[in-house]
This record gives C-alpha cells, structure tokens and sequence, in this order.
C-alpha cells in the first residue's frame, strides 16, 4: 500500500488542448444527442463491470479495501446508478409542458432541458471512484462533455481510471487528467460551464473563489462533523451495530459517517460496552488481521488522527502502526462540552478516521442546541424510541440530511438528492438531481397572433387601459 501521495505524469495533450477538444466536441452538438448519452452510460456500465478485478486491486493498495466493501460502496452504488438513470434518461430528457394563467392564452409554455457545456468534476481520495463518477452519470444523462480530476492520493486508482476511460467513452468528450495541485489549480483557470467538487471546505472556498473569475457555476459537495443522539435502551446492541458500522466502514472516511454520538451521562458507559462488542463481532479481536478492515490513505492523515488522542480518554482501541497507516477502531469518552470555552480538536475540527467521541449530554434539548451553535452538518443522525425526540431533532436542526435509526443509508438511494447545506456544501446530485444539476431548464414559450390581448400592455395608455393596469395591481384609478 502507498503512504505518500505521488504525482503521475499526465501524457499526450495539455489541459488547455483538453479543453479545447472537450469544448469542440460539445459545440459540434454531438453529445446532446440521446443515442450519444446512452451509448456513453452503456459503455461505463461496461467498464465497471469488466475492469472489476483491476479496481478492487487499486482501491485495496491505496486505501486497503476489501473487495466487498468497494463492491457495495463504490462500484455497485455507480452500477445501481447507471440502471436508474438509463431507465429514467428519456423521461428526463424529454421537454415539460407548463401551464400559464387565462390572462396569457392564447400561448403555450415549455421547460427544454438542455446540457450546461463542458463541466469539470474533481473528486476526493476517500471513495476515488464512486465520487468521480457518480457526478459523470449526471453530466452524461444531460448532454455534457466532462473533464475528470482524480485524486492524487489515490495514484494507484487514478493510473487505472486513466487507462481504462479511453477505451470505453468518447475520447473528445471525456478526459482525465491526473496530477496533484497544480494541474488542479491550472484547470481552474478555464472557463467551465459548471464545476463539481468534492472534498472539504478549505478547498471548496480555493474552487469556489476560482470559479467566480468566470461566474461558473459550482455544486461544492463539502462534509463537515456529522453528530448522532442516542437514548434508545431497548435497542441498544442493534444501534450499536448501526453506529460501529457506519463509522469504522473504509475506515472512517466517509464523508456522512457519524463523527461524535451525544448521549446523557448515564449512558454512556452502558453505549461505550455495545460498541466494543460491535467491533469485536464485526473485525474481531484484532482489526489489523481482518481482511475486512482498511487504512489511513497516507502518513500525514495517520499523524494527524494520532494528534487527536493525546491527552484523551480512550475507552477503547488506539492502537496504531504507521509503518502500515493503520489505526484501531477508537472509542474515546468527552465529557459535556462547556459554553464559551475553546473545544479540542476532536470536537472542533471533523474526524475522518476511526476514532469516536462518546459525548456526555444532559439531554436531547442540550444537544439540539449544541448542533444549532456550530456548522450545519453534512447527516444528523438520531436513535430514539421517542417519535417526539426524533421529529424534534428534523423539525429543528438543519442539515443535508437525516437518518432516524440508520446511518449512511440517506446519502446512496438514486431517488433522494444528496448534498449540503451551508458549511456542509452546496447543491446536490443522485439520480434525477444529477441530470438537473448538469441540465438548464430553459423556458420557452409561444404566443399565438389569434386574440392579441397584449395590445393592452402596449402605449398608448389609454384611461381603458390604465384601469385594467390598476385593477390587475390591487389599486384602483378614480
């Protein structure tokens, strides 16, 4: 497995020729074709399935995933997304009639959607395929031409990506450039019609900030600190499961798993207890020989995640080998947070790793509060047997998302949007969103010559005329 991010040269055309091939082959109306946009999504099932072997091989030496976990956390998310955006394309696509007020008839009104051009999707390290991708399923299913930028931290993933794409998609419509910062920064310099980006906010404000030189619109899917309530003692061992499980899968990050848990104080030796056991009866006793249990993407994340346990309260776990960049399923016991007073890194800043704070919260209303005083999250999840407690933390927190009694489950279902709010992100994607974050709803409307009732819109302002004006205004004229 690779510890240090490395740059991969990137052969053959510079990203400015990219750009201007990509730019081409939209303007030549090709890829708005609808034959095109199926031929294109068919041709990506393809390579998923037929390059299987070859990707689980890259994610496991980059991130050390097992080949079930990249099975149902990247590709078969991308394969289910494929099917429903195939099934659904022409639906789409097709233009949407809308109704006008009697005052305008006759005339007729429609919704055309239309590709944006030629759209960039940068993607993160922690889920380097499906999150590269899932954004070119929408951008495809539109009409669009895309440029792809991998990650550079997951080298092995982005060489794979770049030998495989051309051999399946359209080599003037889609590239892929590898490469670290500065090609990131040079592609930012163009002028794309959208731009979409995820990974954290300090690089979302460094893309967004890019993005306004050419007004290019922008879909930032961000993260942030995503909290858990829990008070549901009847079923206390199956959330623990839940929570375990959304938190240590890919170890740690995700960019929706659950960054800290609240609980009242006399829980949370009780909670502490059913997430050991969670763990043990999920990687056993010892998490660094599961073959189900993955690393830390590079040393620098390792040292940073070890930075957050000095001085804490580990209840559980802790271990660590930076030789492998593996770091235990962790369980660390806060006490209640104090007003006004500065709070540690592991509750200031978001965790991205294995480690989980167990918070000590007087009560639900406390911890309502809490989560309105920071950031909006990226989920907000809530194990409670209470209907009052549940629809409390909806009604009353915002967030990207909820997950009442599960975690995780909000962010893969192609028929719900997915995305931030606030710090946590903006716009969304998944499905039907996708298609219309890389679509413009362009209106267009038709006014028959028969009955031409906008002579009245039209000077000579007449005293008839000026009475309707008044009438239709909620005034009226003596």
């Amino acid at each position: 497995m690779r510890h240090q991010s490395e740059t991969i040269e990137r052969p053959g055309q510079g990203i400015a020729e990219v750009m201007a091939t990509a730019r081409r082959r939209f303007d030549s109306g090709a890829t708005r074709s609808l034959p095109w946009r199926i031929t294109q999504l068919d041709a990506l099932h393809r390579l998923l399935r037929e390059n299987a072997t070859l990707i689980e091989d890259a994610l496991s030496t980059d991130l050390g995933k097992c080949p079930t976990e990249t099975r149902l956390a990247e590709t078969g998310v991308l394969l289910a997304d494929i099917d429903h955006t195939r099934r659904h394309l022409r639906q789409w696509a097709r233009p949407r009639r809308v109704g006008l007020p009697l005052s305008l008839w006759p005339a007729t009104a429609r919704l055309i959607p239309q590709p944006l051009g030629v759209v960039l999707v940068i993607a993160p390290w922690n889920y380097p395929v499906q999150l590269l991708f899932a954004p070119m399923i929408g951008a495809i299913a539109a009409g669009n031409a895309v440029i792809l930028k991998p990650s550079e931290l997951t080298p092995t993933v982005s060489a794979v990506l770049a030998d495989v794409i051309p051999r399946y998609l359209d080599t003037d419509a889609i590239h892929l450039v590898q490469g670290g910062v500065p090609e990131t920064t040079e592609l930012l310099t163009q002028r794309f019609d959208h731009i979409f980006y995820t990974g954290n906010g300090t690089v979302g404000r460094v893309v967004l900030r890019a993005a306004a030189e050419h007004l290019t619109p922008v879909t930032l899917e961000l993260g942030g600190k995503s909290p858990v309530w829990f008070d549901d003692d009847k079923h206390l061992d199956q959330v623990a499961r839940r929570i375990a499980w959304g938190k240590f899968m890919n170890a740690g990050q995700t960019c929706v798993a659950p960054d800290y848990v609240m609980t009242t104080p006399d829980r949370v030796d009780t909670l502490i207890e059913a997430l050991k056991r969670a763990v043990l009866d999920m990687l056993g006793p010892d998490a660094a020989q599961s073959p189900d249990y993955g690393r830390i993407v590079n040393a620098r994340h390792h040292t940073r995640l070890l930075s957050y346990l000095e001085g804490a309260d580990v209840a559980f776990g802790g271990q660590a080998d930076p030789e492998t960049c593996y770091l235990a399923p962790t369980i660390v016991r806060m006490p209640a947070p104090v007003p006004g007073a500065s709070e540690p890194p592991l509750m200031s800043e978001e965790i991205f790793g294995p480690i989980l704070p167990i918070v000590a919260m007087a009560s639900s209303e406390a911890a309502i509060d809490y989560i309105n005083a920071h950031d909006k999250p990226l989920a907000l999840y809530v194990f409670s047997a209470s209907r009052t407690t549940r629809e409390s933390f909806v009604e009353r927190t915002s967030s990207g998302g909820v997950g009442l009694d599960a975690p995780m489950l909000q962010a893969g279902i192609e028929a719900l949007p997915f995305g931030g709010i606030g710090a946590s992100g903006m716009g969304s994607y998944h499905g039907r969103y996708s298609f219309e974050t890389f679509s413009h709803l362009k209106p267009v409307v038709r006014r028959s010559h028969t009955l031409d009732t906008l002579g009245f819109a039209r000077p000579p302002f007449t005293a008839f005329k000026q009475k309707i004006a008044a009438r239709s205004a909620g005034t009226t004229i003596d």
